[in-house]
């Protein structure tokens, strides 16, 4: 496993200009066919991003499956990329939410981040092609309910399930209130809380941060942004404010955009990836602003199924 790269004092990250003038056209998609890579992505979120032990602890427990890791200490919490084959994501994630459950006490947890619980929130996505797109939804909604319906049942874990039912926002409004669990108890976990479990497409999350630590001006311009596109919270930490993004249609409405968006309005510090990007988003954004941007092709998706074995020699030359 690749070495935990700090790009600064307080983040971790697993390494291996004008003003917005609206999202660009979608990338339209090609058809699939029997030959092309069908995998499964799992992004999960957990309620840890301070102890390094813990942090590191979980890693392990994904395996082989494990793309990425994104710690923040400020959020408090880490953000695992998981892909591959169906059958071993699904291992791959029961075991880091096992060793979640162990390690984690949400009681103890203060942190800038939405939570309902630590193991937080349990996104699956289908990627198909050797440039990854989006699969099939029926993939990950079949793998999302076979992970709650599990994590119910041996976890005692109560899960509330979001995708074409509700989407996560609307999952976090009303859980406990006038949503109950679909799998597991009727209360929260005593240590754990509950679990988000999700069907969705692919998404990149990305935070801008602003010159000025004003967290009033950063909940303002989030509210004047969000959209079907782009799912956006002001949020601050002990010296600085971020615009803290979720692109949902990233073919659509890019990186480049969100940052154009923001600037638009506010001076941007810097900007943060979380996670992977797909190539073919990373190839969208002019390669003179990827640096602006905080993009990479060491990054991408394919760059890290590749260098995981994950990808059967078909992503061949997208390591950066």
């Amino acid at each position: 496993m690749p070495t935990t790269r700090r790009d600064d004092a307080n983040y971790r990250c697993y390494d291996g200009p004008p003003a917005w003038s609206g999202p660009r056209s979608p990338i339209p998609s090609s058809r699939m066919t029997d030959r092309e890579p069908r995998l499964l992505q799992c992004v999960v979120n957990v309620s840890e991003g301070r102890d390094e032990k813990v942090v590191s602890a979980l890693a392990a427990s994904a395996g082989r499956c494990l793309l990425d890791v994104h710690s923040d200490p400020h959020h408090h919490r880490s953000v695992y990329t998981l892909a591959g084959a169906p059958d071993e994501v699904q291992n791959a994630t029961r075991s880091l939410a096992r060793t979640a459950l162990a390690s984690i006490d949400i009681r103890e947890h203060v942190g800038v981040h939405p939570r309902i619980g630590a193991l937080d929130v349990v996104p699956f996505a289908s990627l198909v092609g050797a440039r990854v797109r989006n699969g099939s939804l029926d993939v990950a909604i079949e793998a999302r309910d076979a992970f709650a319906a599990w994590a119910g049942r041996d976890l005692n874990l109560p899960c509330f399930l979001y995708g074409p039912e509700r989407n996560l926002p609307e999952l976090r409004q009303t859980a406990w209130s006038s949503l109950r669990p679909d799998t597991g108890p009727d209360a929260p976990h005593p240590t754990a809380g509950a679990a988000a479990v999700g069907a969705r497409e692919i998404l990149v999350a990305y935070n801008l941060w602003l010159s000025e630590a004003d967290l009033d001006q950063a909940r303002r311009v989030a509210a004047a942004l969000r959209s079907p596109h782009l799912r956006t919270l002001g949020l601050a930490t002990a010296s600085a404010v971020q615009v803290s993004c979720n692109l949902i249609a990233p073919w659509t409405f890019g990186p480049g955009d969100a940052f154009d968006a923001v600037a638009s309005r506010v001076s941007v510090d810097r900007a943060e990836l979380v996670g992977l990007i797909p190539l073919a988003v990373l190839e969208a954004e002019p390669p003179h602003r990827w640096e602006e941007l905080g993009l990479s092709p060491s990054a991408t998706i394919e760059a890290r199924l590749e260098r995981a074995g994950l990808d059967g020699g078909r992503f061949g030359g997208h390591n950066g």
